[in-house]
């Protein structure tokens, strides 16, 4: 798995998080697709969330500047929508534990 697919997975995870995508999350989760190049199939794994459970050790073995990079853009993600759910917080403090940036 390319690491631009693991991280829009990561990115999905946490929008996902509280069971539900909003209308800015979608749009969100788009315009990072698109920022990190994404073709239709890779697309639609990350919408169909297919591969996620892979996704972190990937972006674990980046170096630590992509990674902290990345952990910002899910802490932008989960606020997309105008509010962190709790749901959505607890997913990005586990993602940042998980790739040692917590």
């Amino acid at each position: 798995m390319e690491p631009r697919l693991a991280k829009c997975l990561l990115v999905a995870k946490v929008l996902v998080a509280d069971g539900m995508m909003t209308e800015d999350e979608r749009v969100f989760l788009g315009a990072t697709m698109a920022r990190l190049g994404l073709n239709e199939d890779e697309r639609r794994r990350v919408i169909d969330l297919e591969g996620w459970d892979e996704a972190e050790p990937i972006v674990k073995a980046l170096p630590e500047d992509e990674k902290l990079d990345l952990v910002d853009t899910l802490m932008t993600a989960a606020s997309a929508d105008g509010r962190l759910s709790k749901l959505e917080a607890e997913t990005l403090k586990k993602i940042s534990a998980a790739l040692g940036v917590a």
